[in-house]
């Protein structure tokens, strides 16, 4: 394991911030990894000279999800605010965020690629929010997931907690494109098209193209994380559900 959860780096010049999730094959989405992510994106986002950012990720996957164990009672408050605090920053960015997504993407994983502004996969991508199958529900994803590929495709994903494919992300318009080596895309379209552009000029698109988004996703988080934390773990079977899931057991639910 590397001393770091995430590899920071300056690219194309001194146009393109770097960040890539570097604890594979998971590349689980805990508390130090959303401590890494939030950091980098705060130090870095007054340079000047930056165009945008890269998210991608070591291994064969982009991330299996967030630590169940930070989601157990007592811990969980200040896990799902880690969370939301870099969803926050991450829609509110001044600079555009690429994500480049292969393999599983999955639950905070894909939460943490739906607070980008493109994503980049590649064809075996499997993306999903299989919370509810563990007895809670994705409050960054019910969020997020609405306002980029529909209402009835967002609660679709919500509830059933299935996996779906790349061409059905594709279709969904919850990834850009799909391409064997979705990392050389994204840079082709950062060199393309972004790299030529005043970086200055995109700070300013960037919050013209997002500012009311960011807004209301906001504020629908702030509401979502009370529903979670002060309804949905006070119930039994979240508690079962999670606990299931860790003892690697079905799960016995009481519907309450």
């Amino acid at each position: 394991m590397s001393d770091s959860p995430l590899k920071v780096w300056i690219d194309r010049n001194g146009k393109l911030l770097r960040l890539r999730l570097a604890r594979p094959k998971a590349n689980i989405v805990d508390a130090e990894m959303l401590a890494a992510i939030d950091k980098a994106l705060v130090e870095y986002a007054e340079n000047s000279a930056l165009h945008a950012v890269l998210i991608d990720h070591e291994g064969d996957h982009f991330c299996f999800g967030a630590s169940v164990q930070e989601h157990l009672p007592g811990v969980c408050d200040d896990m799902i605010k880690a969370m939301h605090g870099v969803i926050k920053r991450m829609i509110k960015h001044p600079l555009p965020i690429l994500v480049v997504a292969n393999g599983q993407c999955l639950g905070g994983g894909l939460e943490v690629a739906c607070g980008g502004s493109l994503i980049f996969a590649g064809p075996k991508i499997q993306m999903g929010q299989p919370e509810v199958k563990v007895g809670v529900f994705a409050p960054a994803a019910s969020c997020l997931l609405p306002e980029l590929i529909g209402q009835s495709n967002a609660e679709d994903l919500l509830y059933s907690g299935r996996t779906i494919s790349a061409d059905e992300a594709l279709a969904m318009g919850l990834v850009a494109n799909v391409t064997e080596d979705p990392e050389a895309t994204a840079l082709k379209y950062f060199d393309d098209h972004l790299a030529p552009i005043s970086a200055s000029v995109l700070r300013y698109a960037v919050q013209g193209a997002r500012e009311d988004f960011a807004d209301r996703v906001s504020a629908r988080l702030d509401k979502v994380e009370q529903l979670y934390l002060r309804g949905l773990m006070e119930t039994e079977d979240a508690v079962e559900g999670l606990n299931a899931f860790l003892e690697k057991r079905p799960a016995v639910w009481k519907n309450q």
